[in-house]
Order: C-alpha cells, then sequence, then structure tokens
C-alpha cells in the first residue's frame, strides 16, 4: 500500500464499471470473467447471462437494473497477491440511464464494449459522455470480433474519434480535463461468448490468439487505479442502490471512500433533506462472486450492503456522529416522458381474484419504485385515484406498467406523452439524436417516416457493405410509437437507436397513426359470426367469446376515422337448413398486442387497461354520445 503525506491506496482493489450500447455482450463478458476466476462452485449449475437475474431482463434480454459482482483474481498479473474486482454491469438502454450514472459513481474506471461490426452507438456515446464527465479511465474492449462482418479497424477508429469528439465538447466546460489521458485508451480485442481477449488485433472474423481473459484483467489492473483514500479521514460511505432480503428487510449497496464500517457500529445518517440521524448497523454483507455474505468490517473503496436502516435511500450517506461529513447527492438527468397511471376503472375491474386494485395499493407501488429508481418522478393529477409519472422514455415506463402487471395490479395507463418546459415564454420540448441502420434499399421509406415525424436529417454514411447509416434529431414526442411502425417498414431488419438531445421550440403537430379504431357499441361476448362479417373492415385485437364493453377497442380500422362496430352480433337461427354452413376457418388471427405496442397504439383520447390476466386498449369516455359531444367541444376549442 503506497502512502503519500495525504492519501493512500488500496493495492488489493479495483472497481470497475462496464458499460455498453444494448446488445453488444456486457452480460455475457462479465459470465466469462466469474467463470475463469472459478466464482462458481465447480458442482453448481450456471446459467447464460447470469447478471441477468430478472425475469424480465431474461425475456427481453437486456439489461435493466445495474448489478455488482466481485471478481477475485490471482492470475500472473497480481504478482503473487488476491487483488478483488469489483465489476458493476450497467444497462446499456438511454431509458435506464439513472442505472448508469449510480453505476458510475461508485467506480474508479470503465470498460468500454464495442461491437466489432456495428461499432459505436448511439447509447455508447450516452453511457461514454458519463464517464468522461466523471474524468474516469476508459479501457476500449472490442468485441465479438469473431463476428464474419467484423470491421475491426474501422471500429477502432470510429471509437477514438468519439472520444475526441466528446473529450473536445466536455473540455469547454471541465477546462482541467486531460486530452492526453483521455486518448491514450488501451485497446482490447475479445470474443466474449468465447472467454478470450488479446491486446493483439486479430483478422477480422477471426478468434483471438489468446485461450482466456488474462489481457483484458492485466490492462484492468493496470489502467484502473486503486481505490485512493485519506487514513486521516473520518467514514464516508455513499448509497448507490438498494436491494431488500426476506430476512434482513431493506438492505443499503454503499461504496465506502473513506473510514471503516463495522458491523454493531453507530453511524450518522445524512439525509436527503440534510438532517443526521444516528442508526446502527445491525448486519454488515461482502459481495463473493454473485452471493452475499457476513463480513465483520469493511474498509476504504470497498462495496458492501448494510441493513438495520429502513428508509435510506440513493445518494445519502453513511459518515461519522462525531465529526460527519456527507458527500454530495446524486444527480440524473431530467424525465422527458410522463404517462397517467391510474386505477382501473373499466366495467371489467376486479374480476381478476387477488388483483390489487385500489388507489391506495397503486399509490404506495409507485412510492415504493421511487425508493430504488432515481430516474423516475411521481406527481399528483386532479384525480385522486390518479398520478402522473415521468421517466427517462417510453420503455422505462413500459417496464414499469409490465412489472406492476406481474405483481397482480390492475391499473389503467394513459398514452405517454412528453415533458415540456418553457423559456423565454416559448414552449419547449425534448429532442433525440436517432442513428438508424438498414439496408439500402428502405432508405426511401426510413427518410419518409421520419419527416412525417418531424426528424432532420443530420448526416447519412454508406459503407459499401448494402448498410446506410443515417443520423437524425427528431422530437422525443415522434418517436412514440415509432418503433413498431419502423419494423413493419423495414421488414424487421433496421436498427435504430436514440440518446437524449436537450430542449428545441415545439414542433407542431405530428401525426402519429393514420388508421382509426374498431370500437364495441355494447358490452357482450365476442361471436365469430360478427367477426367474420367485420374482418374486411380492418384487424382484430380479441378472439371470439372474449369479454368486451361499450367503450373498449377492438381492432384498427383499415380507414383514418373511429368507427363503432357491433361485435357481438349473433346470428339469426331458423328451423330452415342452410346450404352453406359459416365457414370460420377464413377468420383471420387476431393481433396480440403488448403493453409495449398497446401504449404505442393508443391515441390521446385513448387509454390502456393493464390486468394480471389481459391487456385492453379503450376510449377513456366509453359512452359513444359523450365522446361525441367531447369531440365536438375540442374541434371548437
Amino acid at each position: 500500500m503506497s502512502v503519500t503525506s495525504t492519501t493512500a491506496q488500496r493495492a488489493d482493489l479495483r472497481n470497475v464499471a462496464i458499460v455498453a450500447h444494448v446488445d453488444h455482450g456486457k452480460t455475457t463478458i462479465v459470465d466469462a470473467m466469474l467463470q475463469q476466476t472459478h466464482a462458481f462452485s465447480s458442482h453448481g449449475e450456471v446459467e447464460e447471462r447470469v447478471m441477468d437475474s430478472g425475469d424480465l431482463e431474461r425475456e427481453k434480454g437486456i439489461t435493466i437494473l445495474a448489478k455488482n459482482t466481485t471478481v477475485s483474481y490471482d492470475g500472473p498479473s497480481a504478482d503473487g497477491e488476491t487483488i478483488t474486482i469489483n465489476v458493476i454491469d450497467t444497462p446499456g438502454h438511454a431509458d435506464f440511464g439513472g442505472e448508469v450514472e449510480r453505476g458510475l459513481s461508485m467506480v474508479d474506471g470503465v470498460v468500454l464494449l464495442v461491437d466489432a461490426s456495428e461499432g459505436p452507438l448511439p447509447q455508447t456515446r450516452f453511457v461514454l459522455r458519463k464517464a468522461l464527465e466523471a474524468k474516469l479511465p476508459v479501457i476500449l474492449v472490442v468485441n465479438k470480433v469473431d463476428r464474419p462482418d467484423a470491421r475491426i479497424e474501422e471500429v477502432v477508429g470510429e471509437s477514438m474519434d468519439l472520444l475526441l469528439g466528446l473529450a473536445s465538447d466536455i473540455s469547454e466546460d471541465e477546462p482541467d480535463l486531460d486530452l492526453d489521458a483521455v486518448l491514450n485508451v488501451p485497446v482490447v480485442y475479445a470474443a466474449g461468448r468465447d472467454g478470450r481477449a488479446s491486446l493483439e488485433q486479430p483478422a477480422n472474423g477471426s478468434l483471438p490468439d489468446n485461450e482466456d481473459l488474462e489481457p483484458l484483467f492485466k490492462t484492468i489492473i493496470e489502467h484502473v487505479p486503486a481505490p485512493s483514500y485519506d487514513p486521516e479521514g473520518v467514514l464516508q460511505a455513499h448509497v448507490t442502490n438498494l436491494d431488500a432480503s426476506p430476512f434482513l428487510g431493506r438492505l443499503a449497496l454503499l461504496r465506502i471512500f473513506n473510514g471503516t464500517l463495522k458491523k454493531g457500529q453507530t453511524v450518522a445518517w445524512a439525509r436527503a433533506n440534510g438532517e443526521l440521524k444516528n442508526v446502527r448497523i445491525s448486519e454488515l454483507l461482502a459481495t463473493k462472486g454473485l452471493d452475499r455474505v457476513p463480513a465483520e468490517s469493511a474498509g476504504p473503496g470497498e462495496i458492501v450492503a448494510v441493513a438495520g436502516i429502513e428508509d435510506i435511500t440513493i445518494g445519502e450517506t453513511l459518515t461519522d456522529p462525531e465529526n460527519p461529513q456527507p458527500l454530495p447527492l446524486i444527480t440524473v438527468d431530467d424525465p422527458a416522458i410522463s404517462m397517467t397511471i391510474g386505477i382501473n376503472t373499466s366495467p371489467l375491474a376486479g374480476r381478476v381474484k387477488g388483483a390489487k386494485v385500489t388507489a391506495r395499493q397503486v399509490k404506495d407501488r409507485l412510492d415504493k419504485e421511487l425508493v430504488g429508481n432515481v430516474s423516475l418522478k411521481v406527481l399528483p393529477t386532479q384525480r385522486p385515484d390518479a398520478w402522473e409519472v415521468q421517466g427517462r422514455g417510453e420503455l422505462a415506463l413500459a417496464i414499469l406498467v409490465e412489472q406492476m402487471r406481474r405483481e397482480g395490479f390492475e391499473l389503467t395507463a394513459g398514452k405517454p406523452q412528453v415533458v415540456t418546459k418553457t423559456v423565454d415564454g416559448k414552449v419547449h420540448e425534448p429532442y433525440e439524436h436517432m442513428t438508424i441502420d438498414v439496408p439500402d434499399e428502405f432508405l426511401g421509406a426510413v427518410t419518409q417516416l421520419m419527416a412525417g415525424r418531424k426528424g432532420r436529417m443530420e448526416a447519412m454514411a454508406n459503407h459499401g457493405t448494402g448498410w446506410v447509416r443515417m443520423e437524425f434529431k427528431v422530437p422525443s414526442r415522434g418517436l412514440i410509437g415509432f418503433r413498431t411502425k419502423f419494423l413493419t417498414e423495414t421488414r424487421g431488419a433496421g436498427i435504430a437507436s436514440s440518446y437524449a438531445d436537450g430542449y428545441e421550440p415545439w414542433a407542431g403537430d405530428i401525426e402519429y397513426r393514420t388508421n382509426g379504431s374498431m370500437i364495441a357499441d355494447r358490452a357482450g361476448v365476442v361471436t365469430p359470426f360478427a367477426m367474420i362479417n367485420l374482418q374486411e373492415r380492418g384487424s382484430f385485437f380479441v378472439e371470439p367469446t372474449s369479454e368486451v364493453y361499450e367503450g373498449m377497442i377492438v381492432g384498427e380500422n383499415s380507414r383514418a376515422d373511429d368507427m363503432d362496430v357491433n361485435i357481438t352480433k349473433e346470428k339469426k337461427l331458423t328451423n330452415m337448413r342452410a346450404a352453406s354452413s359459416d365457414t370460420f376457418e377464413n377468420l383471420t388471427p387476431p393481433r396480440k398486442l403488448t403493453i409495449e405496442e398497446s401504449l404505442e397504439f393508443a391515441r390521446e383520447d385513448e387509454c390502456v387497461e393493464v390486468t394480471p390476466e389481459s391487456i385492453r386498449i379503450r376510449k377513456v369516455v366509453l359512452d359513444a354520445n359523450e365522446r361525441l359531444k367531447a369531440n365536438r367541444a375540442r374541434a371548437r376549442a
């Protein structure tokens, strides 16, 4: 341990975050690091993508919550010692940016993963900017070098260009940023799935020449600084994450910056409102691999969990009761998208046994979400049974609704809206920088689609591979419901991603949906006879024998206006034998919409009814006559 006059270093520790765009292989490379350092017991059953522990994360194949694990490395680069590497696996999607900002507050360096074919994408830029603003050293890992379409050299060049561009942007605000250190970035070439890495650039499409991840471990130990601390300093431990245990209650995950934390110790808890309160640490847990194990004490630089403080939240500090020195709170970007979430008010509410339907239950669950999700806000509305929930993006809000549905809640979710600001008396709305990769035959269709959503093309590049990359600046509003339409237009081949790019004046009206809705005009049960007669008029979301109510949307009209239909109509029976029977085989199967697709489909006067068993779209005003009056009043206004 090297000690200077004021600071010392923990040479046996490294804290590093792995950041990347969605699906560039963060979680897979963490798997390989854990396996090669024997973090799993030899007889244990090991799943793939072990860090994606949530059901939704496994289904969608994305990381939603930032999680930490510990790797005990004793290989050739450790000089006979054991070095503990704390690895934070962060989400790659900008909608979960709060998780990334929180993860970066715990670490001393960043491993930036970039796909060897796709290169740096918008979310790469988003997470990298956060790392540079925090003055963290960066290690570039070019992953998936064995892809047949890999273009390793170009991707390294693009990544360096991105680093240079971001560093010059940030240096205007941060004059003391060391540009030479930013650009002196070590490059590791890896194939995470095979657990191989090398410092030598392999040929495009071939595996690294080294058999294991030793070059990656060596680079982390050499380039990520060991945690430094003041040996004379008082205790300072920052809460960066929350968890819960069935036995211990709420757990606070914290990074210790100075001092030592012991089990049973009394510490001062510096709350977000400035209040100081003495609390006792009833349990101290350290991370070993993927498990939490009891510990007696923990020193500077370590990431541990503590129990015994019921109301503690992210960003607060545990410090010395005699000489309290709290750390600043974690700051995150403001939300850009809002949605109204309220109780289920449809005629079919409360039909699911054991469902949570009351306003108090919904409000308690939203308050609970606020505790762990730093980028979310919940505001009251004019109604006592509905709240405005603001988040980073449509996906983050849709995932919250899906999690509540799985927990047994019934609720109504309104169409996502943007959070506007008034600047100099003018309304400003959030904009996003969007990068789209498509086969060049879809160039015209995508340009037309973006033009309809007020997108401005800022750059276009053709790498000569049959694919075109386009960059647009587009209002966040224009991206609500964009994904489904985009995948249809590009026949599933396009890749689109974006990051927040500030506020600009309101862009005017945007046409979201050119087709109207088919609305049930009465309550009853859907009949195949009615569906066969109506299927020429559009596509259905309901199937025969399902229950409907007046004002519920049963399908999409092939024309632009809404159409009230009787989907419960039954065939008149007589005692005459018919020469031709009904041919139900000709009935087109209905479209099953997910929560995300339902929220994208809904218009301003529609909302989504979510229950544990079903997802329905309905008009906000169910009665057809009342709806007509409301529409006339809106047209007059």
